[in-house]
């Protein structure tokens, strides 16, 4: 039994029946803060802590999951090519509103550490939060931070987009395709750009787009200050 836990088949089969069991329970819910992926991990979690099957077997094939991880953010960019015009027309609010987004993200981790009294390992950990995981483990180990708190908090950040971008458009009223995208991407990276893409087509390359401004200005600033 232990041969197959460990066997790479096992994650990945794990990690995709946990994450075709979460669309359809989408689909069946009909609820609006209902996403697959925050399904799969509590179908993953529960089935490792139900049958005591180590992290480390898990990752076998988990690992190799993560491989596709930086090709499909390089995939965005065909979604990006296709609004090139509508890039080439707002750039520059396009930079800054990136921009923006970088500098709350960071200045909001910054005080809330110092509120909350949270040591400077933590607080490298958590800087990388609002950009995607092939970005922000090697950033975390760059800085001095702890990589699996990154990824946590990279995976909060991008869910919490996910889930609550559609919500948060209605509330606020944002009728404008390319602000829609941007706040995505900046905020919640590769998995707020894949409810961006089910909003529309200019959301999803707007935020294909800002997650990838985004890193780059993240990477440049943490480079500046550490």
């Amino acid at each position: 039994m232990d041969e197959l836990f460990y066997s790479p088949f096992f994650g990945i089969f794990l990690s995709l029946g946990a994450y075709g069991i979460g669309i359809w329970l989408c689909k069946k819910l009909r609820f609006s803060f209902a996403n697959p992926i925050l399904f799969a991990i509590f179908i993953i979690v529960s089935t490792l802590l139900l049958f005591d099957i180590p992290v480390e077997a898990y990752n076998a094939g988990g690992d190799f999951i993560r491989l596709f991880l930086p090709p499909a953010t390089a995939a965005l960019a065909l979604a990006v090519y296709r609004q090139l015009d509508t890039l080439k027309k707002n750039w520059l609010p396009i930079f800054f509103g990136c921009l923006a987004g970088c500098l709350v993200a960071i200045g909001s981790i910054f005080l809330l550490c110092h509120i909350f009294g949270l040591d400077e390992k933590i607080l490298l950990s958590l800087v990388p939060k609002s950009v995607t995981t092939p970005v922000a483990m090697p950033l975390s180990e760059q800085v001095g931070g702890i990589v699996s708190i990154s990824i946590i908090a990279v995976l909060i950040a991008g869910l919490t987009g996910a889930v609550f971008s559609p919500f948060l458009i209605r509330f606020f009223r944002i009728k404008n395709p390319v602000v829609r995208g941007i706040a995505i991407g900046t905020c919640s990276h590769a998995l707020g750009t894949s409810k961006a893409l089910e909003i529309g087509e200019v959301e999803g390359a707007m935020s294909g787009l800002a997650l990838n401004i985004s890193a780059l200005i993240t990477v440049l600033l943490l480079q500046v200050f550490f």
